[in-house]
């Protein structure tokens, strides 16, 4: 009798679960064939609202001219220019849904254009952090960064696999914070669709000290309150000494660490998954060997950034870094936060607490509402010199 009584339970918990049906949300090559209910839409400048049935309209647009003889429906409208010191509004989604991938090409400097989004009520953004470094182009230079979660390809496509679901609605802005207009070409794909009862909201914050006070461990984030996981770093690194830059432990403290951390790393490059100052060795047929940073970008880590000096007036070594926590997500029950030190060598074989240009951008999904973001640096602050 038990073992009937269990095996209906399996059974109708089994057919509860079919009669759900795959809301469309966690697509991947194994479920791929799975038909679902969601609805696709998809948000660009030849579809402001998403509306179905209601792109390639416009009569109006940045590519007016260029289809003069062509007229409607001809790449009349595929950019829009955002005006100096004016915030765009990007995307506004009525829910429930989810944002399943972002493509944009900002132009002008990408440090100076804000990204911001809001998640149903919110009248604070749970995202608010520079479009260059959202996407681990922190320095406003191009590279190609190929990742699970974002990609810049040729000739400066930034975009973002991040899933982003919401129960009411969403809102996502772009602020231009620069004295210059700047143009956007954007798509915003979506699914109108159910979510999840357990699916938390995707969070992403920047930070920047310039230069960090001595002996001073660099906070990446600290007001984390909730339950949730945290899922990627990006650092744009700037050098200020000579030497290697990258001894530094990162620390995580959740759910009530105080002094001593539960998770404890072994050195800056050992947490973005590289090793030994990210060096390779090659030697010449005269047989000398040098060594030389070594660009690198994977799925979940990589360096895609080395921006060497000149010799002339760009002196400073810079570096960017990525680390997704995609197989490996740190989950918190209360609160967390998140430090790194700023360690390089001195004589005698001693650790040199370094005084760095350090920015970040760490993303999480969190329940409930995100407690306060610090305010975002000025314009000043943000600008790479």
């Amino acid at each position: 009798m038990r073992s009937f009584f269990v095996s209906t339970l399996l059974l109708l918990s089994s057919c509860a679960f079919a009669q759900q049906g795959f809301n469309g949300i966690e697509s991947n090559m194994q479920n791929l064939f799975r038909v679902s209910d969601a609805r696709s839409r998809s948000i660009s400048p030849e579809n402001f609202n998403g509306a179905k049935g209601g792109g390639a309209m416009a009569t109006t647009g940045t590519g007016a001219n260029a289809s003069r003889e062509l007229g409607k429906g001809w790449k009349v409208s595929p950019s829009v220019v955002i005006k100096a010191h004016t915030t765009f509004t990007v995307a506004e989604i009525d829910g429930p849904g989810s944002i399943q991938h972002i493509w944009m090409t900002p132009t002008g400097n990408w440090r100076f254009s804000i990204f911001r989004f809001y998640w149903d009520d919110e009248t604070t953004p749970s995202v608010e952090v520079p479009v260059g470094d959202f996407f681990g182009m922190g320095w406003n230079k191009y590279a190609s960064l190929q990742s699970a979660a974002v990609c810049v390809n040729p000739g400066s496509a930034f975009n973002c696999y991040w899933p982003m679901p919401f129960r009411k609605k969403c809102r996502i802005t772009m602020e231009n914070i620069d004295d210059h207009d700047m143009v956007l070409y954007y798509q915003v794909d979506y699914l109108l669709t159910k979510v999840p009862d357990d699916a938390a909201y995707f969070h992403a914050q920047f930070r920047r000290v310039n230069p960090l006070p001595y002996k001073q461990n660099y906070v990446l984030v600290d007001s984390i309150q909730g339950k949730g996981q945290y899922v990627g770093t990006y650092m744009a690194y700037g050098s200020h000494k000579n030497g290697w830059w990258g001894e530094g432990e990162i620390k995580f403290y959740m759910d009530g660490d105080t002094e001593y951390p539960t998770i404890c790393g072994t050195g800056t490059e050992d947490y973005f998954c590289g090793s030994y100052d990210f060096d390779t060795h090659t030697t010449n047929d005269a047989g000398v060997t040098t060594s030389n940073y070594t660009t690198y970008s994977n799925a979940y880590t990589g360096l895609p950034q080395v921006i060497k000096g000149d010799g002339h007036y760009n002196v400073a070594q810079r570096f960017g870094l990525y680390r997704w926590h995609i197989t490996d997500p740190i989950r918190f029950e209360k609160s967390l936060k998140v430090t790194i030190q700023d360690l390089g060598w001195r004589s005698e074989g001693r650790y040199l607490p370094l005084q760095d240009d350090i920015a970040t951008t760490v993303f999480w999904y969190q329940q409930g509402p995100h407690g306060p973001f610090p305010k975002l640096p000025s314009k000043d602050e943000l600008e790479i010199n």
